[in-house]
């Protein structure tokens, strides 16, 4: 550091000191400043001054969530390495890594291995793994936050009981990025008695956050309708930066974004490239290279390019629409400027003119350093059964020693011995319904007191389905003269007949044929296409951007407001005021239109497409109660619309009673197909759980095999065991986070000491036009659905 001239910061030096007293913890610092090696020169330090402690083999294992992340990791430390002059190999090992390294790998393990929460599992699948993990000196969690607050998260947790049961002087460290609640996310990733810390850098990364405004306001807007229209704003920017980012929210965003950026400007081909997570890894691969060498001048990405990949020539982000949270705007800023001291740049565009105010409440948020929590999982049986099945996989496990180390877990904290034999009984006989099928008897009692796995069948198939995420049935696309393209989902193709052209990867594709899980295509000439979606594609907003949201539009019509983008909706916030009300922090507004359609009912809590959804349910049963009304619904992210050919019985009477938060659950109970929600989540959780089988060898079910199968299993427990713990799971899990229902008690309690305005508009006002416009999305093309919006649009602006 000091031929380079470069001085450690403080958190750096604290941890290497921290690291040295024998102490685990989490190091938390914004992008850029050098988190990775606070904690791996941390280790690199203790090596030189305590030699004898280390033995050969593996002392270090650096988890991380992302593949690509690993690889610019592992090369970084191999230059801090030879550059230090140590003769420790730093290696890669997940998915990507060719079997003959793998193999080389299990015969002589690397100093530091970089790898998944999946692949470490499958390593505890291996005959005699143990061997390998008895010298860990430190496990390392990179980008903890990314992995908190989900199944990969558990699946970690249980990794360093695993590794830390085998050597216990492993010390565990966590690297994070800001997050509502730091000390809960310490607690979960180092819940043991052993002494633990906290580091946080004083350093703050500056973020310039500049709004693109429109040429004009409509008063009238609508998801969508400024797309093309802000391309001609974007391209000074490409030109004026070295390399820019461009993020959307969904792969079908990217795809379309990246056409419209093309037509805007020709020039730009060949020096711009698409990346999200369904283009072939090789094509990934080239682009994260080219971004590295500064061969392209911007890139519209997801997700995808959104954690910790250190892209040097990087000066600029785009975001285009809304990041739906603080956290994931500022982790996408981070991307640009992404030294020390450099300032963060990231521009926002919006999609419709009420975006303006999202990106407001983000520099509120931003300005008073509020960020969201992460909530961690509990109780995650699926996960526990995988496990278990693991562990008899590779060398065996004993019944009382396993329950003790899982105890340990945050996850599963609050096990108890009766639960944790239920899952021995399922994963030996099936569980009481499932017991006279003896594909379900996987695991055996040994005479020695040893749980194993006997079948090389079972082995084979459960180190194939080994993790927790469950995706979508994917084909591969591929030219007919070779060459791979990409992935789409099953559900996405089987739509398309022969002929039918669609974009992928940023080119015009013409389908030909489905050959064993291959999309055989050829270039197509064709002006039309369609753009695949993919069923990852609706973030709701989180509650911390709603929160600050609904401040926002409280105070947007105050005289002498400076923020600029309000300033710019003035037109839009004074249209609705006059036709309706703007609502304030502690007010709750609905509204009641009559139009030809019939009779609409918008509501906007403000709190995220999935609460709205929910929402629009209940209040439809809560209503239907009153008098029989058939509705038809639709939500975005800042309100719902109930839809009827007769009057709604809704008034200042008996509005406070339809929004009560009294019988809240059994009326959601009640008003949802709860069940048919819990067999779909159920599907996942029989994957994880090893009831259904996704991948088999050269096969993969589809979607409707897995849900098929998962539905039968489902229905009959339902019937015959309803105390089973993974159909119990299924439940929680639809109330916990398909319902969000703490969510929505916090909602329905703040509109319960909310003043609630119920107002009579004449027409569409600036805040349920784009609510009446997604209701007609699914019912008509794009051409009728345009002529449809200018319609509404000049009778709503007559009145």
């Amino acid at each position: 550091m000091a031929e380079k001239n470069q001085t450690p910061f403080s958190f750096q030096i604290q941890t290497w000191e921290r690291y040295h007293n024998n102490f685990s913890g989490m190091v938390v610092a914004p992008t850029g400043f050098g988190k990775t090696f606070s904690v791996f020169l941390a280790v690199v330090i203790d090596y030189f001054n305590n030699q004898n402690s280390y033995k050969k083999g593996l002392k270090l294992i650096w988890v991380s969530p992302l593949r690509s992340l690993a690889k610019d990791l592992a090369k970084a430390m191999n230059t801090a390495v030879d550059e230090i002059g140590l003769d420790w190999t730093v290696e890669v090992r997940n998915g990507d890594t060719p079997t003959k390294d793998r193999r080389r790998q299990e015969r002589a393990m690397p100093d530091v291995i970089l790898t998944t929460p999946e692949t470490l599992h499958l390593l505890f699948s291996q005959k005699k793994n143990s061997r390998w993990f008895k010298n860990v000196n430190c496990i390392a969690v990179d980008e903890w936050h990314e992995l908190l607050g989900s199944k990969r998260g558990v699946i970690t947790e249980i990794a360093i009981a695993r590794i830390r049961n085998l050597s216990p002087k492993t010390r565990i460290w966590g690297i994070s990025a800001t997050i509502g609640n730091l000390e809960e996310a310490k607690n979960v990733l180092i819940p043991y008695d052993v002494k633990t810390t906290m580091i946080r850098a004083k350093e703050k990364k500056k973020i310039d956050i500049i709004s693109l405004l429109p040429d004009e306001v409509e008063e009238l807007s609508w998801a969508g309708h400024l797309g093309k229209t802000m391309s001609s704003k974007i391209i000074p920017i490409i030109y004026e930066n070295t390399t820019t980012l461009i993020f959307t929210n969904t792969r079908n965003q990217s795809e379309l974004w990246y056409q419209i950026l093309i037509e805007e400007e020709p020039d730009l081909i060949g020096q711009i490239a698409i990346h999200h997570g369904s283009i072939d890894k090789v094509q990934r691969n080239f682009i994260e290279e080219a971004i590295s060498n500064g061969l392209l001048k911007a890139v519209v990405c997801t997700s995808s390019l959104d954690l910790g990949v250190d892209f040097k020539p990087v000066d600029c982000v785009i975001q285009i629409g809304s990041a739906k949270g603080i956290a994931r705007f500022m982790q996408r800023a981070g991307r640009s400027g992404h030294s020390p001291f450099e300032r963060s740049k990231i521009y926002a565009v919006p999609t419709h003119s009420l975006q303006l105010i999202e990106v407001a409440a983000v520099k509120e948020a931003v300005k008073q350093n509020e960020i969201e929590s992460r909530i961690p999982y509990v109780l995650t049986y699926d996960v526990l059964v995988q496990f278990l099945v693991t562990l008899a996989v590779g060398e065996g496990f004993k019944a009382d020693e396993t329950f003790e180390l899982v105890k340990e877990i945050h996850a599963f904290h609050y096990l108890t011995k009766e639960e944790f034999d239920w899952c021995i009984h399922f994963i030996t006989q099936g569980g009481n319904t499932l017991k006279a099928y003896e594909e379900f008897h996987k695991v055996v009692l040994d005479e020695d007191g040893f749980y194993r796995v006997k079948s090389r069948r079972i082995a084979m198939m459960h180190r194939m389905n080994i993790g927790v995420i469950v995706s979508e049935v994917m084909l591969f696309v591929k030219f007919f003269s070779g060459g791979y393209i990409g992935m789409v989902e099953e559900y996405f193709i089987s739509k398309l007949k022969k002929g039918d052209a669609f974009i992928l990867g940023g080119r015009v594709l013409e389908m030909k044929q489905i050959k064993d899980m291959i999309v055989l295509v050829k270039r197509s000439q064709k002006k039309k296409a369609i753009t695949p979606s993919w069923m990852g594609g609706s973030l709701p907003l989180t509650s911390y951007l709603t929160h600050f949201l609904r401040l926002k539009l409280s105070d947007a019509l105050t005289p002498n407001n400076r923020e600029k983008e309000l300033k710019f909706l003035h037109p839009l916030l004074k249209r609705q005021e006059a036709n309706s009300h703007i609502p304030k922090h502690d007010e709750f507004l609905v509204e009641l239109i009559e139009t030809k359609e019939g009779f609409h009912l918008f509501a906007y809590p403000f709190e995220g497409r999935l609460v709205h959804e929910i929402m629009a349910s209940l209040i439809a049963y809560r209503i239907s109660k009153i008098v029989k009304r058939t509705f038809t619904i639709a939500q975005n992210d800042y309100g719902f619309e109930l839809l009827s050919d007769q009057e709604i019985p809704l008034n200042e009477e008996n509005i406070a009673e339809i929004f009560s938060k009294e019988n809240l659950i059994q009326d959601v109970t009640a008003s949802i197909n709860a069940s048919e929600m819990a067999s779909r989540k159920f599907r996942d959780i029989a994957v994880v759980a090893g009831l259904v089988i996704q991948t088999q060898p050269g096969n993969r079910k589809s979607n409707k095999s897995l849900q098929s199968s998962s539905g039968l299993i489902f229905r009959v427990l339902n019937d015959h065991e309803p105390n089973n713990l993974l159909l119990k799971q299924a439940y929680n899990e639809v109330f916990d986070y398909e319902l969000e229902k703490v969510r929505l008690q916090s909602a329905f309690k703040r509109i319960s000491e909310s003043k609630i305005i119920l107002k009579r508009a004449q027409n569409f006002t600036p805040l349920s036009f784009p609510l009446k416009v997604d209701s007609l999305r699914g019912t008509m093309s794009n051409e009728d659905l345009n002529k449809r919006i200018e319609r509404i649009q000049k009778q709503a602006l007559k009145a």
